[in-house]
């Protein structure tokens, strides 16, 4: 198993879930209540680049990690829904708690 490549998609799932939640609580209501489109216009590049490493690295993790086919159609919803990755990464830090296991043991 590569725990390294497990923990960076760990945590880029994380922060692209948190990027969605603040392009969505935060910089679209900055731009549509506030009249401030320049969030938008920050945070959505941002967002957008998260998005699209995420994607790459679920898909370079299903055979470096490895991720099963069900963990990587999770992830790559979860790229797409809100707050779907919250959810893939619970299931990513059990795949590696279950690791650590195997190689302890």
């Amino acid at each position: 198993m590569n725990r390294a490549l497990l923990k960076w998609l760990i945590a880029i799932c994380l922060i692209e879930g948190i990027s969605t939640l603040v392009l969505f609580f935060v910089a679209m209501p900055m731009k549509y209540f506030a009249d401030q489109p320049q969030w938008v216009s920050v945070v959505g590049p941002i967002h957008g680049l998260l998005f699209v490493v995420l994607v790459l690295m679920f898909l370079v993790g299903r055979r470096a990690v490895p991720l099963s086919n069900g963990l990587l159609l999770a992830g790559l919803a979860g790229a797409v829904l809100p707050l779907v990755p919250f959810v893939v990464d619970v299931w990513l830090v059990r795949l590696l708690r279950e690791g650590s296991k195997e190689s302890a043991g």
